[in-house]
């Protein structure tokens, strides 16, 4: 259950169907991404996990608009990243799409106070510095940053930055948040920190996907999509792990289940109460 009880049954802020990402090498053609079926619902928070090479950063750059899909269809607020121009999908990440860098610094600039950075960040989205400047108080307060407005990133602390730093990709209501390891150099008591204030957004109607490691996120998280070899091997839901099946037909099965099946073959039965199950091949 998404922060309002109804992100579900709205258009997802984003979505990605049969989405092949290749990259050209020296040592020839890298499948990142091998035909990736996902949905990110309005007003919730989506975690992405998996193995390092398991395509995380590839679909992250992909949801932020920083790359294209090799094949398949990618939408990001409405619109289908390969029919946009390079002008156009910098507009659309410019309005659009909010990104979080993982050490807190690298989010922030040294000169300008927090109040400061919410208001550029509206007028970059094209924002009335008197509608940035409402917004700005009233996400100082939802994130608990308001006694800290006057202050500059080097007297905050490494949670409170990442929070500055969230607070600075929702103005203007964006379509979708891409947070890459935001936890990374938290300590547990500040990542439930910044995970709350990331709850808070979502309760707002953003919509937020963030690549990690940490197990935190993912408990904390509506939805984690599971990857393993450019694949969405699984996903879990409202405590329920689920098996993803591709347009293809193709099942993933998670790691512990498809460790039962080492010749890779399935025998598959329907019972006549119509439930699938399948059986290891004697």
């Amino acid at each position: 259950m998404t922060g309002d009880g109804t992100a579900q049954s709205r258009e997802p802020a984003a979505s990605c169907q049969g989405v092949v990402r290749i990259y050209w090498s020296a040592s020839g053609e890298v499948h990142a991404l091998k035909g990736v079926d996902a949905d990110f619902p309005a007003g919730s928070l989506t975690a992405i996990s998996g193995p390092s090479g398991s395509g995380k950063t590839s679909l992250l750059r992909i949801l932020a608009a920083q790359d294209r899909p090799t094949a398949g269809t990618a939408m990001v607020g409405g619109r289908s990243l390969a029919t946009l121009s390079t002008r156009q999908l910098r507009r659309l990440r410019r309005r659009q799409i909010g990104y979080v860098f993982p050490r807190p610094p690298d989010n922030l600039l040294s000169h300008l106070t927090v109040t400061e950075h919410l208001v550029m960040a509206g007028r970059l989205r094209r924002m009335g510095r008197h509608n940035a400047a409402a917004e700005a108080g009233e996400l100082l307060d939802l994130l608990g940053l308001t006694a800290r407005r006057t202050h500059r990133p080097a007297e905050l602390s490494g949670g409170e930055q990442q929070r500055l730093a969230f607070a600075q990709a929702v103005v203007g209501r964006p379509s979708l948040v891409v947070a890459d390891e935001p936890t990374g150099e938290l300590d547990s008591a500040t990542t439930g920190d910044l995970l709350d204030a990331v709850h808070r957004l979502t309760a707002r109607g953003t919509t937020v996907v963030i690549a990690s490691h940490d197990l935190q996120v993912a408990a904390a998280a509506d939805r984690v999509l599971h990857l393993r070899s450019g694949t969405v091997a699984s996903e879990e839901v409202a405590g329920r792990r689920l098996a993803v099946i591709d347009a293809d037909g193709r099942v993933q099965l998670p790691d512990d289940a498809l460790r039962h099946f080492p010749t890779r073959r399935v025998l598959v039965d329907v019972d006549v109460e119509g439930d699938v199950h399948l059986r290891r091949p004697t």
